[in-house]
């Protein structure tokens, strides 16, 4: 019996000696100063009808521009194209906006051309939130942290195919005003 258990805590130390710390997949974007698109810049494929993520945003993250009409513009975090077609005629991202001191989350769709947004909700700089996507037949349908989703209709003639993920972006029309720092953690 002593030598049963000998033999099944060497086996058993060996099993623990042997695992490997799951890689941490957070990866650091910076939109540099007077740019809009993030480093490093990545490509990829979704190859899943849900996209599951955490990011974090930390104070870089706070803007103020001189122009106060671009205050509002949505800079975006992540989602996918869709349909087979380019991310203006047809995706679903999340997006975000420094306003009223706080950072505000939104649904940032294009369906069939036409761009659709809709207020989420509000999170905090330095705490990771989880975020969800998920592609059905009519709708996309938002999460943040398994709070009360948001559904934005999808086209219903839409064929599937490959759906590419959009990475992080800075605004619309002004680009960053200084570095911004951004961590996303994809959960595959």
């Amino acid at each position: 019996m002593k030598l049963i258990c000998q033999l099944i805590l060497i086996s058993l130390s060996i099993l623990f000696i042997n695992c490997e710390d799951e890689p941490d997949l957070m990866r650091q974007f910076v939109i540099p100063k007077g740019e809009h698109y993030a480093v490093p810049r990545v490509v990829e494929t979704l190859q899943s009808n849900r996209l599951v993520f955490t990011a974090k945003f930390d104070a870089s993250c706070q803007y103020a521009f001189a122009e106060t009409s671009f205050q509002d513009s949505k800079n975006k975090l992540l989602g996918f194209s869709d349909c087979n077609s380019m991310h203006h005629e047809n995706s679903a991202r999340f997006a975000w906006q420094w306003l009223h001191d706080r950072l505000e989350i939104f649904a940032y769709c294009y369906v069939n051309g036409e761009r659709v947004e809709q207020f989420i909700t509000v999170v905090e700089l330095e705490q990771e939130n989880q975020y969800q996507i998920e592609l059905q037949d009519d709708a996309y349908v938002f999460s943040v942290n398994n709070q009360e989703p948001v559904r934005i209709e999808r086209i219903s003639t839409c064929n599937a195919g490959i759906y590419y993920t959009l990475w992080p972006y800075f605004g619309g029309t002004l680009p960053a005003p200084h570095d911004v720092h951004l961590s996303i953690r994809m959960k595959y």
